[in-house]
């Protein structure tokens, strides 16, 4: 394992978390597949470099090649790697309508996501994906419990929620992990906080350089900070970025991850190639000058678009 990372900076459910995780969603997008002789050697990768945290969800993908079906096929391959992974799952979440969180929807994701996978992989977190506006979280987090309680999941996390959120969350049962959610009140209750597209869904990996750079099929192109207009200010950020990344003969996207760590949260960036989970694996050691030069760099060229659009934008910080 990299040296960097193997190094446990959190504990989930008892069990030691590598300072960088691993998302999946690259590898089952319906717009982009990869095969999976191809994604089993990228998971390989993240788990022999430390990257022993991984997130999927039930909606990442179709529903007949989802992150399940991946992690299904990955486990029948690699048996052993099963206990050396703390796997959060998201669920209880439509594409096209939002997030489900009743009682029975909940039971329902969670039911869906054990047969396929088929008891070669426990579900060690099952995240909600968003909070449902319809359903109190006190009724959500109940509904999770009982699943806790029947062996089915190991924890329970939330995805995108405000402050007072986590706090009547946490009231009913401990919340095991946070999704983007607020570091302060986490921090507060020992709750670890977990945060996807650290690189920006692929800004700041430095290889996207105009909105041409895009696939054409590519669902950036839908994404409000990917419209012409915001990619160019938001680039801005990206260049300054570069210019310390290049001081330190690291990335962007190790300077990126870094900052992230930084924060401490657990990064899980997404990759659909091995060279590129290495090197996501290996953080930049960011110092507190260049901490403030980041600050000051944040507050010169803000982030411009929001980070869905439209009715997806409504369930964010819930």
């Amino acid at each position: 394992m990299s040296s960097s990372n193997a190094i446990a900076h959190h504990t989930i459910n008892g069990k030691p978390i590598g300072r960088v995780g691993f998302g999946m969603l690259g590898l089952t997008k319906p717009w982009a597949p990869v095969d999976y002789s191809i994604a089993i050697q990228v998971m390989k990768t993240a788990l022999e470099q430390g990257a022993n945290f991984w997130n999927g969800a039930i909606h990442y993908g179709t529903p007949t090649a989802n992150s399940l079906h991946l992690l299904h096929h990955y486990f029948t391959l690699h048996p052993t790697d099963a206990p050396k992974i703390t796997l959060s799952i998201k669920g209880a979440y439509s594409m096209q309508s939002g997030p489900t969180g009743s009682p029975s929807a909940i039971r329902a994701s969670v039911e869906n996501a054990l047969q396929v996978l088929k008891g070669v992989k426990t579900i060690d977190i099952f995240e909600l994906a968003r909070v449902d506006p319809n359903v109190p979280i006190e009724t959500c987090i109940m509904a999770l419990a009982e699943l806790v309680k029947e062996g089915k999941i190991g924890g329970i996390g939330l995805s995108e929620v405000s402050a007072a959120t986590v706090r009547r969350a946490n009231a009913v049962h401990p919340i095991n992990v946070i999704g983007n959610g607020v570091l302060g009140v986490c921090r507060e209750l020992d709750i670890p906080v977990v945060a996807y597209s650290p690189v920006g869904r692929g800004f700041l990996t430095g290889e996207l350089r105009s909105v041409d750079d895009l696939p054409a099929n590519d669902f950036r192109r839908m994404l409000p900070r990917f419209q012409p207009g915001a990619f160019e200010q938001n680039f801005k950020l990206v260049e300054a970025v570069e210019e310390i990344a290049k001081r330190k003969g690291v990335t962007t996207a190790q300077v990126a991850i870094g900052w992230v760590c930084r924060q401490g949260a657990i990064p899980i960036p997404e990759s659909t190639r091995v060279e590129r989970v290495v090197e996501n694996c290996r953080p930049a050691e960011l110092t507190d000058e260049e901490m403030i030069e980041i600050k000051r760099v944040l507050d010169a060229f803000p982030v411009s678009g929001q980070r869905y659009g439209g009715v997806h934008e409504k369930f964010l910080s819930a």
